[in-house]
């Protein structure tokens, strides 16, 4: 079995070879499809061996992809974009799920680098090279409709998905987003999309979470709750069908089978789409100065049958929630809950240790900053925290290292918080301008 690397770029010189670097010795052809490029994104492509091809730009994520695909050869297609790499530790399992039969989607668990919330998600990115396969929505681009249509008429497909990190993303960092002004790009495909379809979960999901994110609450809660309203509905539909649809274990994947009703496949992609409309929801309510309407929607989200990884913002969002609250037991069972499905969660890590301070918990709360600075070591806050519980059990000479530390990664991002620590050690006698 072969696969194919696909791609859509446009002025992407500076991410493309460590995405191209990331699954030249894995993949069997290179598609690149430039939109428009004004630097050597083409001809950095061809440098690695792809094969470019050209098309001209026309607000729609959808129908550039679908033209990408026509020049795949191969029997499976791996969407990448230039900001994302392809983790060394999946490609055994994807070389072994090619091997199987059964499967016309795979989705792969995706990291959202920087991100400042959802630090994961799952997306539809590795298919076979089906010739009813194709790219839907102007932004966000799925092949999960097509999919369903497929396996409405072809029953013996199935989607699956693999366990384990199998893209980092760095899009959703501020300076590339700011850089690349993907707002203003991501809001003006949506609206148009929006546009027709004025109840579409999915894109009032995805354009109530941007609203949101850039600071138009009002806009994004109604655009949110109109969505969880249209979702909700169907997600009871497909439940009073009766489908039995669930994840088996087999060898190195998760199967999302369609084991009764093909036509009912997409119900934990309708589950998937609940629970970012309720995350979001918590996260503008929050923003509204509304904690229970949000402590709801965070509770409803992580009750939804989804992959648990895809959970972790929803329970440290909880936290923050209850430990902001008072409730600091509860706060400590949802980071708790949080590390328990990644160990290596860098927030969930360094808001135990403030609940365990805040608990008079300080050996606790070391350990759990330690081991975020382990997993980050540029954790300003982290350093900062550890200095403050040091001194709190007399470990001065451990404390001024941690301030030092804090007050040297903070002057790099955040010079006024450097400024003020800085005077704060100088005032109790800790350091000396």
């Amino acid at each position: 079995m072969s696969i194919s690397l696909c791609m859509i770029v446009k002025n992407e010189e500076a991410a493309l070879p460590k995405c191209l670097n990331s699954v030249k010795d894995f993949v069997d052809e290179m598609i690149v499809l430039d939109t428009g490029s004004s630097d050597r994104t083409p001809q950095i492509a061809q440098e690695f061996g792809a094969k470019v091809h050209y098309f001209e730009w026309s607000n729609n994520f959808s129908t550039a992809r679908n033209a990408a695909l026509k020049y795949v050869t191969s029997d499976w297609v791996l969407v990448l974009d230039a900001d994302e790499l392809l983790t060394p530790s999946i490609v055994p399992q994807i070389k072994a799920v090619m091997k199987t039969d059964e499967y016309i989607l795979i989705n792969l668990v995706r990291q959202e680098v920087g991100a400042a919330q959802s630090p994961y998600s799952l997306v539809s990115r590795l298919f076979r090279n089906h010739p009813e396969i194709r790219f839907e929505r102007p932004y966000h681009a799925l092949v999960d409709d097509s999919v369903a249509a497929i396996i409405k008429k072809e029953p013996h497909w199935q989607v699956g998905y693999l366990h384990g990190l199998g893209i980092l993303h760095v899009g959703y960092q501020k300076a590339a987003i700011a850089q690349n002004n993907k707002y203003v790009k991501a809001q003006a495909a949506m609206l148009e999309f929006l546009a027709t379809h004025p109840n579409d979960p999915y894109v009032c999901s995805k354009l109530g979470a941007l609203y949101v994110e850039s600071g138009k609450i009002t806009e994004g809660l109604e655009l949110l709750q109109r969505g969880l309203n249209q979702a909700t509905g169907s997600a009871n539909s497909l439940n009073n069908s009766g489908a039995n649809l669930k994840s088996l274990p087999m060898n190195v994947i998760s199967v999302a089978a369609n084991t009764l009703h093909p036509e009912m496949m997409h119900s934990e992609e309708n589950y998937d789409i609940l629970y970012e409309l309720h995350y979001h929801l918590g996260i503008a309510h929050t923003h509204l100065k509304n904690p229970q309407q949000a402590l709801i929607h965070y509770q409803a989200a992580i009750k939804l049958p989804i992959y648990p990884m895809l959970k972790l913002g929803a329970y440290n969002n909880l936290g923050n929630l209850l430990k902001d609250a008072g409730d600091l037991n509860s706060a400590k069972k949802a980071y708790e809950t949080a590390l328990k499905i990644d160990p290596n969660f860098v927030a969930g890590h360094y808001n135990l240790g403030m609940t365990f301070k805040a608990l008079g918990l300080f050996m606790e709360a070391i350990s759990c900053y330690q081991t975020a600075i382990k997993l980050n070591p540029y954790y300003a806050e982290a350093y900062q925290n550890l200095g403050v519980v040091q001194l709190k059990i007399g470990n001065v000479q451990a404390s001024i290292t941690a301030f030092k530390n804090a007050i040297i990664l903070h002057e790099q991002h955040n010079p006024q918080e450097a400024k003020r620590l800085r005077q704060g050690l100088y005032e109790m006698g800790l350091i000396k301008f």
